[in-house]
C-alpha cells in the first residue's frame, strides 16, 4: 500500500499512547508530572485516547524535558526497554500475533507510522540492504540526528522486545550516525553486540535466519482483528495528511456556528484563501464540495442514529433554515430527511 506524502505545513505526529507511556514512565522515575507537561507543552487531555495524535515537536520536547528533569540522559532508552509497544499501541499487539519474525518485522514497518510518523518514502521507515554479504535493517529517515533519541528508542525496542521469545541473538551489530552519548554504557548493556557511532547510516545487522523464527504470542484470530484495526487507523492517518482531511476536521466542530467558511478554515491553517483553493484543487476538489459532502455524511449519520430530530440535524450540519436543509438532503439522497430517518435512504 503506497503512502501519500504529508501535506505542506503539517507536522508529523506520534501516538498519544507513546507520549503517555513515556510520561508515566518518567513520573515513576521521580519526575514531576505537571512540570514535565508544562515543559513539553503536551496537554494531558490529549493523552486519554492512546490512538490520538500528538505533534512530533511536542513529543521531542517531552523526551528532552524528561531527560533534563530526571537528570538521566538514558531515560528514553530505559523506557523503550521497560515498556513493550504492545502496552500502548495496536502495532505492538499485531507484531506479537505474527506467525514469524519476518512477518512481525513487516507489520512493524507497515504500521510503524501509527506510533511515530517519520519523513520517509512510500515503502516504510526501514529498508533491508545487503552489505558485505549480510542483511541490514536500515533506518531511512533523512535527518536522523535532529532527533537521535528516536533512533535510540526504536533500536532498543526492536532489540529488547524479541528477546522475550527468541532463543538466540537476532541483532548482531548496530551502527548509528550520532556521536557516543554520555550514557554510552547503556548501548552495551541493552544491545549486547558491537556498536559503531558516527557511522554513515543507522542500521542493524540481522541474523540471516531470524525471519523464520516463530512468534505467535497471540492467537492467529487476533492477527486478523488487529490487522483490521491497524488498517482503519492507517486510513485515518493518511486522510489527515490530505488538505481535504485537515479542512474537514476544522469544519466539523464549527458547522453549527455559521463560521464554517473558507476564510475561517484558511485562517486556522495559517494560509491564504487562494492557497487553500489551490491546494484543494490539486487534490481534485473544491471547498464548496468538501463542505457539501461533509454535511451530507454527517446528516446521514445523525438521522441514521435516530437520536436527533430533522430540525436538530439541520442545525448540527449548519442550516439555519430547515426547509433549505430538506432541499439539500433531497438533492443528496433523492428522499426527504424524514424518510431517511425512518430508514428510506441509502447512507452510501
Amino acid at each position: 500500500m503506497s503512502r501519500p506524502a504529508r501535506s505542506v505545513g503539517r507536522d508529523p505526529t506520534v501516538s498519544a499512547g507513546l507520549a503517555g507511556g513515556l510520561l508515566d514512565y518518567a513520573v515513576l522515575q521521580g519526575v514531576d508530572r505537571l512540570a514535565l507537561l508544562g515543559a513539553s507543552g503536551v496537554n494531558l487531555g490529549d493523552l486519554d485516547d492512546p490512538d490520538n495524535r500528538i505533534p512530533l515537536p511536542r513529543y521531542v520536547a517531552l523526551v528532552r524535558a524528561a531527560k533534563a528533569l530526571s537528570g538521566d540522559t538514558a531515560l528514553p532508552m530505559r523506557f523503550a526497554e521497560a515498556v513493550d509497544m504492545s502496552e500502548f499501541s495496536v502495532v505492538g499487539l499485531l507484531a506479537l500475533a505474527s506467525a514469524t519474525m519476518g512477518e512481525a518485522l513487516a507489520q512493524l514497518n507497515r504500521y510503524g507510522q501509527l506510533v511515530v510518523e517519520a519523513d520517509v518514502g512510500t515503502e516504510g521507515r526501514f529498508a533491508v540492504q545487503i552489505w558485505r554479504g549480510q542483511p541490514w535493517m536500515v533506518d531511512t529517515r533523512p535527518d536522523p540526528d535532529a532527533f537521535f533519541e528516536l533512533t535510540e528508542t526504536t533500536f532498543t525496542r526492536m532489540i529488547c522486545g524479541p528477546r522475550r521469545f527468541l532463543h538466540r541473538p537476532h541483532v548482531l551489530e548496530v551502527h548509528v550516525t550520532h556521536p557516543a552519548p554520555p550514557h554510552r554504557s547503556e548501548y552495551d548493556r541493552l544491545f549486547q553486540c558491537p556498536v559503531v557511532f558516527e557511522s554513515h547510516w543507522n542500521a542493524m545487522r540481522m541474523d540471516p535466519l531470524v525471519t523464520s523464527e516463530k512468534v505467535a504470542l497471540q492467537p492467529r484470530y487476533a492477527f486478523g482483528v488487529l490487522s483490521e484495526r491497524a488498517e482503519a487507523l492507517l486510513r485515518d492517518l493518511e486522510s489527515s495528511r490530505s488538505v481535504r482531511g485537515r479542512v474537514e476536521r476544522l469544519l466539523m466542530p464549527i458547522l453549527h456556528t455559521g463560521e464554517a467558511n473558507v476564510a475561517t478554515v484558511a485562517r486556522e491553517l495559517g494560509i491564504s484563501r487562494q492557497t487553500l483553493f489551490r491546494r484543494l484543487r490539486a487534490e481534485g476538489v473544491t471547498f464548496a464540495a468538501v463542505l457539501d459532502d461533509l454535511r451530507r455524511r454527517l446528516a446521514m449519520h445523525y438521522l441514521g442514529g435516530k437520536r436527533v430530530s430533522v430540525n436538530e440535524t439541520a442545525y448540527l450540519v449548519g442550516f439555519s433554515d430547515p426547509a433549505a436543509f430538506s432541499r439539500a438532503f433531497k438533492r443528496w439522497t433523492g428522499v426527504s430527511p424524514r424518510d431517511a430517518r425512518s430508514g428510506g435512504a441509502d447512507a452510501s
